[in-house]
């Protein structure tokens, strides 16, 4: 049997890449015969430029600001003129030394991911991807502006260039499901600096209206703290970041020629069910009649949801291991051993739901 192996990041626990080597070598400890392909997958967010690497391209390494000015080196991609970034890389929350508080969530900037364009304009790029999720600002994109060297000039420095927003999220900028209301909260941001963080992203919006960009109603304007407004001004267009991974490796042809699929992420429930990565590619497993299981650190779905996504089956880490605490200190060993269960059954039997408490 041959079976690709495509799970999401788990969080903060497991990058993709750790994911699907743990559920490999579970898997492959019972079934030695079984033909094993890794495409670990992303959605733009954390993970998105080693993703990425497994298939295609150089990586390159950039001295970068981080996102509390502290110098970091940052990963980006080239592959022929198109280049790769990941926004996290440059100012993801990982980036953040110590605990998330109000004052951490209202000094976190942008400026390191426009040093990163601007690495790959000079490197030569026609065509830039920007993979946009798990920053730990939520400025509009205008320190990354800034550092581009403006706003009039870093239009003139993309005219020509394809530029892409890779993200699935379709908040707007501003509002009640904005990038500061909406994601403050998850960087630090107490009730105050979400309403001050609004205010400045407002007046940001409305240099950029001046400016002859009106972006800030569109859907992905409030991606990765509302960087998707700042790309969109700069001739951006957003696409799905699922689909500008399924597309560079290859996804599609992986899929025509294996039996089976193990995908998973940290937490399957209601979210996952829009449009998530994970029940995209049972969709396109599904079109095939190819069938999708699922591993993830915890499972909130019904039978019949999982049925709805095309879905075979959902089982939980957290389920398996006892508790979710086993199940987040223990990721890589508790997934791999719930693959080697599920191999050692022929993933047989019903799902397993876990937990509620959010990995």
């Amino acid at each position: 049997m041959r079976v690709m192996i495509a799970p999401d990041s788990f969080g903060d626990t497991l990058t993709a890449a750790d994911a699907a080597a743990a559920i490999a070598r579970g898997w492959a400890g019972v079934r030695s015969g079984d033909e094993l392909e890794l495409a670990p997958q992303s959605d733009g967010g954390p993970g998105f430029v080693e993703v990425l690497a497994s298939r295609i391209g150089t990586i390159h390494v950039a001295d970068v600001d981080g996102p509390l000015g502290t110098p970091v080196q940052a990963r980006w991609l080239l592959d022929g003129t198109v280049a790769y970034i990941e926004s996290a890389q440059a100012c993801g929350l990982h980036l953040v030394d110590g605990p998330l508080t109000p004052q951490s969530a209202l000094k976190a900037n942008s400026y390191g991911v426009g040093q990163l364009l601007s690495e790959a304009l000079t490197s030569g790029a026609t065509s830039i991807v920007v993979g946009l999720g798990g920053s730990s600002c939520t400025d509009g994109g205008r320190a990354m502006i800034r550092a581009l060297g403006g706003l009039g000039s870093a239009i003139e420095r993309f005219s020509g260039i394809d530029l892409v927003a890779a993200s699935d999220v379709e908040n707007p900028l501003l509002g009640d499901a904005g990038a500061a209301r909406v994601f403050g909260p998850q960087k630090g941001a107490d009730t105050e600096t979400v309403e001050r963080l609004e205010e400045l992203n407002a007046d940001w919006a409305a240099v950029l209206s001046a400016a002859g960009h009106d972006v800030a109603d569109r859907p992905g304007a409030g991606a990765a703290g509302g960087m998707g407004a700042a790309l969109f001004a700069l001739g951006g267009r957003q696409v799905p970041g699922a689909s500008v991974v399924a597309e560079r490796t290859g996804q599609r042809e992986l899929l025509d020629s294996v039996d089976l699929v193990l995908t998973g992420e940290g937490k399957f429930d209601s979210q996952s069910l829009g449009g998530k990565l994970v029940t995209r590619i049972a969709a396109a497993g599904g079109a095939t009649g190819i069938e999708t299981v699922v591993l993830a650190g915890q499972v909130t779905l019904s039978e019949h949801d999982l049925a709805s996504a095309g879905i075979s089956a959902a089982h939980s880490i957290s389920e398996f291991a006892g508790s979710v605490e086993v199940a987040m200190t223990d990721a890589a060993n508790q997934l791999e051993k719930l693959a080697a269960h599920l191999a050692s059954s022929a993933v047989a039997g019903p799902s397993n739901r876990g937990g509620a408490r959010k990995e």
